[in-house]
């Protein structure tokens, strides 16, 4: 079975108001959901901007500040893009399959998913070229914020979730971490609960 994976803006998508997200999962499934669903794991307007570029709010550029050895914000490259892809697919590949939740690339009914915004702990190897002041030793908070939607043949929204988790530098004293560490922890967790969701609402199936 072929999964439609690819890395485009979320601007040439169906564009719903984003809910409101103050941390953790949040979901408003209420319809039943039958026969499998197309996967699709894209990334934001700005996260796609963000792989070759810095953030085009100046706030959001990166901070200097005691607390951030590293701005981590922006020019993350596109291998890194496509990993966060990769890895988000694969965490959902194997929930899904867990629960028996059932994926098709025919499908008319679409399973969304958007990683909004993801931010890694050590400098990702563009952004090591672009500021020779870092190093892999050069680290920062991290994690992610994802949201998922499922679209009818209609084109009507059966259900939305979010998913929002962001470490502090009190979450790893004194040892090492990867790049994307709390970035895959983020995705490993709304992958878990998305899944379970999903199923709870009719998306599990033995057939």
């Amino acid at each position: 079975m072929r999964i439609f994976l690819t890395l485009i803006s979320a601007s040439a998508l169906l564009v719903i108001p984003s809910m409101a997200n103050a941390g953790g999962f949040n979901s408003d499934f209420s319809q039943t959901i039958t026969g499998p669903m197309k996967l699709e794991v894209v990334v934001s307007d700005d996260l796609a901007h963000r792989a070759n570029n810095l953030p085009e709010k100046l706030s959001d550029r990166p901070s200097r500040r005691l607390n951030a050895t590293f701005g981590n914000n922006g020019q993350y490259g596109e291998k890194a893009i496509s990993y966060l892809i990769d890895d988000m697919s694969e965490e959902l590949l194997r929930d899904f399959s867990k629960r028996g939740i059932r994926l098709n690339d025919s499908s008319a009914t679409i399973l969304r998913v958007t990683i909004e915004d993801a931010k890694p702990n050590r400098p990702t190897f563009r952004q090591l070229s672009k500021d020779t002041s870092l190093s892999f030793q050069s680290f920062g908070i991290g994690g992610a914020d994802v949201s998922a939607e499922v679209i009818s043949a209609g084109g009507g929204v059966i259900g939305r979730a979010d998913y929002s988790y962001y470490s502090t530098l009190n979450d790893h004293p004194f040892r090492p971490i990867g790049t994307w560490e709390d970035t895959n922890r983020a995705f490993d967790r709304f992958s878990k609960k998305l899944s379970k969701k999903l199923a709870a609402n009719g998306a599990a199936t033995s057939s």
